[in-house]
């Protein structure tokens, strides 16, 4: 199955990444990722509306998650009322490495304009179900999402599980002596 083709696929915004079919040079840079040696990661398409997860330019950390509504819901737009929140389908499972988490973060202009905030965000490795996106409007108006709309971004973060947690009177050996102590939210200023 091939990947639908997102707003803005079209367009060559002339920022050198060479990731959209209308870019000069998309074919060899296609060819060119095709022989390196990146890590690959397995996403499954539970349903047909999914998009793949992409990132705007090579650089970016995340990549970014889209709605991809169930059932007969496939062309009806998702409303966030102010103070609701809901779960929202990305219609995609995706592989997480060992050493590594998938966390799922906002996207910034969502945050900004519209007032949408991602809430709990983390895919451990062995997770195989869809993913799916926690939205929180703290906004003020409803929020209306359109099927194929950006809703947020995975970052695959490197992890380690050797930590065993291990209860203690002090958590640092020179625990009294460190300035910070127990301050904290704002304790330095704000």
């Amino acid at each position: 199955m091939t990947n639908r083709q997102s707003p803005g696929e079209g367009e060559c915004y002339n920022c050198g990444c060479n990731l959209k079919k209308a870019c000069p040079g998309y074919e060899a840079e296609a060819q060119t990722s095709a022989n390196n040696n990146n890590n690959k990661v397995r996403v499954h398409r539970v349903r047909g509306n999914a998009i793949l997860p992409e990132r705007a330019h090579p650089t970016d950390a995340g990549a970014d998650l889209r709605y991809a509504p169930e059932g007969l819901s496939t062309i009806i737009p998702l409303n966030i009322a102010p103070a609701e929140r809901a779960l929202v389908p990305t219609g995609l499972r995706i592989e997480v490495p060992e050493g590594y988490m998938l966390e799922i973060k906002n996207k910034s202009g969502l945050s900004l304009k519209k007032g949408l905030q991602v809430g709990g965000g983390v895919v451990d490795q062995g997770y195989t179900g869809e993913v799916k996106v926690i939205l929180h409007n703290i906004g003020s108006n409803i929020v209306t999402i359109d099927p194929g709309q950006k809703i947020a971004q995975a970052v695959f973060v490197k992890i380690t599980t050797d930590i065993d947690f291990v209860e203690q009177e002090q958590i640092y050996d020179n625990e009294i002596s460190l300035e910070r102590q127990a301050g904290g939210f704002g304790s330095t200023g704000v």
